[in-house]
């Protein structure tokens, strides 16, 4: 009959050094005394019994008792008859460092921080069904590794998904699953890289940091592209010479500007005139209020548009799921340097997903959202309008954020760092262009994580900060 296993019987490392002429009792003595003292045994923890430890180490339980009642004697081990050893408390070294201590940045009572969704509100319930049906039905071949472009039952579910609710033309065999939309960056710039491209267009403002990193690595350039009230200007972009564009079409990021659909006619002419790709962000469009659904460009042109998505932003960042719907040219490559990159997307997530997407789980999720964030909105707009006049917001119809232009003279700056020491966080449109100092000034109000009881009260700390 098999012993069952305790938590007495947890391994423990120590080394031993059996042709020394050291006894092996003291010798163990000594490895937990370091350990101990060291705190890599913590206080008040069990260790192993003397017959457990004994039978780990291959040695004799004498050996093991001795050391155990040497230690018990000097204080670092207490023991009750019968019962289990652990390490006594107050026993580890406490060496001073002299690293100053770091300064108390302030409480932030009310964190407007943008493309954060209300992690709260995930359907752990609906989560867990899906999970539990995986673990139960799965056949066991979809423990080992995958196809590199991801499970064949996600690639499918997300085909359906995306080609139903965001217009694409998006089929299994192109899909490609992410460790979210960063991932999908690096796999797309290495992927063209690969093929000769060198300039990487960008829209300006945007997170063209984040992109740089990656580009500065595979020595390509970065070009910025402005931003107007249509979206980014394809004439400046035709300028640049660029390769592949990143663009946020559905939800200009950080503006909240809605590309024009003679924008988008020009820019999918733009990537057709010549060997030039488009990566579309897909990152918030399933949550919109005031306006008809957009659909996405990739429908407009597959062969020539790179669909990324992620559910960082309608469930949660968390997870670490994103996609690719690729041109059929460029999917081996990418499938082949995620590969590369860590074998593939965790398997059971992929599955657990691609049930919740089946069931209609996710579209259920985004209906029971949307109103709530509507909500928050609402409540922001208004709060603002009445506590921050002459404030222009914009961008309001989708999404999980509101910019709000502030008025000539005033700058971003001292008010974000005033507004931070009366515990509210926002941050500043500035960043987000290539030339920070020449930009328009503007205030980012995400509320996606901010209780709608709490949105007016942040914005009056915000206009006393101002004042």
């Amino acid at each position: 009959m098999a012993r069952t296993r305790t938590s007495s019987d947890a391994e423990l490392l120590v080394e031993l050094r059996r042709d020394d002429d050291v006894p092996l009792h003291r010798q163990l003595e000594q490895e937990l005394r370091a350990a101990i003292r060291s705190g890599r045994l913590a206080s008040g923890s069990v260790v192993p019994s003397t017959r457990g430890l004994a039978n780990q180490l291959g040695l004799s339980r004498g050996v093991v008792v001795e050391a155990y009642e040497q230690l018990v004697a000097e204080g670092y081990l207490t023991s009750q008859p019968g019962g289990t050893t652990r390490i006594a408390e107050g026993v580890a070294d406490s060496t001073p460092t002299a690293t100053p201590p770091r300064p108390t940045a302030p409480e932030i009572r009310f964190d407007f921080g943008y493309g954060r969704p209300d992690v709260s509100q995930f359907p752990r319930a609906a989560w867990l069904r899906s999970m539990r049906r995986v673990l139960t039905e799965a056949p066991n071949e979809r423990l080992v590794y995958l196809d590199p472009r991801g499970a064949a039952e996600l690639r499918e579910a997300l085909a359906d998904y995306l080609n139903r609710v965001r217009g694409t033309c998006a089929d299994a065999q192109r899909v490609v699953v992410s460790s979210g939309f960063a991932q999908a960056v690096v796999l797309v710039m290495y992927a063209l890289r690969a093929r000769g491209a060198r300039r990487i267009a960008v829209e300006d403002p945007s997170l063209h940091d984040d992109f740089r990193r990656v580009a500065d690595l595979l020595g390509m350039i970065i070009v910025a592209v402005p931003v107007d009230d249509d979206g980014i200007r394809v004439d400046a972009l035709a300028r640049t010479d660029a390769d592949l564009v990143l663009v946020t079409p559905a939800h200009q990021f950080p503006t909240g500007t809605v590309l024009s659909a003679e924008r988008r006619a020009a820019l999918v002419r733009w990537a057709m005139d010549g060997p030039r790709r488009i990566m579309e962000d897909d990152y918030d469009a399933e949550y919109r209020y005031d306006r008809e659904p957009i659909g996405a460009i990739q429908g407009l042109a597959p062969e020539h548009v790179i669909y990324a998505g992620s559910a960082s932003k309608t469930l949660a960042p968390g997870m670490r799921l994103g996609w690719l719907v690729a041109p059929a040219d460029l999917v081996d490559d990418l499938a082949s340097f995620k590969q590369s990159l860590d074998r593939g997307s965790p398997s059971l997530d992929q599955l657990a997903f691609a049930d919740f997407l089946v069931r209609g789980e996710f579209d259920h999720h985004l209906r029971r959202m949307r109103p709530i964030y509507r909500a928050r909105r609402d409540r922001l707009l208004k709060a603002i309008g009445k506590h921050l006049p002459g404030f222009d917001p914009c961008g309001a119809s989708a999404g999980l954020h509101v910019v709000a232009w502030m008025p000539p003279g005033l700058q971003e700056a001292p008010l974000i760092e005033r507004a931070a020491a009366g515990g509210v966080a926002i941050s500043g449109l500035a960043g987000y262009h290539t030339e920070p100092a020449a930009a328009r000034q503007g205030l980012l109000f995400g509320y996606g994580r901010v209780d709608e009881s709490d949105i007016e009260e942040g914005i009056r700390i915000v206009a006393a900060a101002l004042d």
